[in-house]
């Protein structure tokens, strides 16, 4: 899911993007896509980005101003993409944690997806979960399309019995894993990192080892 590097920075540019830019992303349901946004921008190596708690209906539910969108020419950004691996991790790793539980991983598909009560919403893929992850359904950190305030949010890790592992989020596809790893980055001090590949990948029939 993650693009080329050079085909983000070029992007970027394309909006007039800087790498002194500070940007705030924000979705059309709350809290649901614009995490992973930010979450790219940090891979991307760029630590000047935010997100607008309740997005764009919260920001209309408080009668603040908007504007409809306009196709003005937008002067080219100096935006500069470095990579920064080490906030990603592979299916290569994921497998070897099996047995090493270096990491945690959590995932934050429902607990009906999670426990393979219900089939996947893909064709031809496995139901149930990664070995050894536990699951925490990004709705459980929101309340009304916004994040759940502080203390909320660290009981909830809290009782997830964390440790000091780094913490390595999955979904489905890589999109709500964003959501419960801007939770963790809000209250806790662990290492957060997202398995892009995510069930998408992990979930293919016969291609890696699958609980229910």
């Amino acid at each position: 899911m993650i693009p080329n590097e050079k085909v983000f920075e070029e992007e970027c540019r394309k909006l007039g993007i800087n790498n002194t830019s500070l940007i705030v992303v924000y979705d059309n349901l709350g809290v649901y896509t614009s995490p992973r946004v930010w979450w790219l921008f940090k891979v991307m190596g760029h630590h000047e980005i935010t997100v607008l708690d309740g997005g764009l209906t919260a920001w209309k539910n408080a009668n603040f101003p908007t504007q409809l969108i306009e196709n003005n020419k937008t002067v080219l950004g100096n935006f500069l993409a470095q990579y920064k691996s080490d906030l990603v991790v592979d299916s290569v790793a994921i497998l070897e944690n099996i047995e090493s539980k270096k990491m945690l991983v959590v995932d934050a598909r429902s607990k009906e997806r999670f426990k393979g009560l219900i089939p996947e919403p893909r064709e031809n893929m496995s139901s149930g979960h990664i070995p050894n992850s536990i699951n925490l359904p990004f709705e459980k950190v929101l309340h009304q399309g916004k994040m759940k305030p502080k203390e909320a949010l660290k009981k909830i890790f809290k009782n997830l019995k964390i440790e000091n592992k780094p913490l390595a989020f999955t979904c489905g596809s890589g999109i709500t894993a964003c959501i419960i790893l801007l939770a963790s980055e809000l209250v806790s001090e662990n290492k957060n990192i997202l398995y892009d590949g995510s069930w998408s990948e992990w979930g293919q029939v016969g291609k890696f080892p699958v609980e229910k």
